[in-house]
């Protein structure tokens, strides 16, 4: 037994996660945790369905502008071809100043955040994007 954080929402609730070679069995909520006290919301309790669902994508899939089927990349080759369309949106919507005002951003991206990303991940999505130059950041991990 492994105790966890459920990645569903920021509150955080401490789950039990049980595995058998190399595989997560069960999982249910950890009566040892401040924050939940062994409770789990319907998302939490079905959590083990994150990594055992029959139907979860283990590969990259892709289709083509244009395209009419599906095909698999790598990892490493989606993962390039996003970092160039972020850098192509943030160069095509980049703004440095508007009637003298500084500005420094771009509107040619966005980010939306999900649920499944717990506090510490939004924290450095929204650090990155900051950074990045984005001005439209949100999350909807909310209770």
């Amino acid at each position: 037994m492994t105790k966890s954080i459920c990645p569903y929402c920021a509150v955080g609730c401490g789950q039990r996660v049980w595995s058998k070679d190399g595989r997560v069995t069960q999982i249910e909520g950890d009566p040892d945790s401040p924050i939940s006290r062994g409770r789990l919301c319907p998302k939490g309790a079905a959590s083990e369905q994150l990594v055992n669902a029959p139907g979860r994508l283990q590969k990259v899939k892709y289709r083509r502008p244009h395209g009419t089927e599906w095909e698999e990349l790598e990892l490493g080759t989606a993962m390039e071809m996003i970092a160039d369309r972020v850098l192509d949106a943030r160069r095509a919507g980049w703004q440095d100043d508007r009637d003298g005002e500084r500005l420094n951003r771009t509107l040619g991206f966005a980010h939306l955040g999900g649920a499944t990303l717990d506090n510490e991940e939004n924290y450095l999505i929204k650090k990155f994007f900051t950074a990045m130059g984005a001005v439209q950041i949100e999350n909807q991990a909310r209770i």
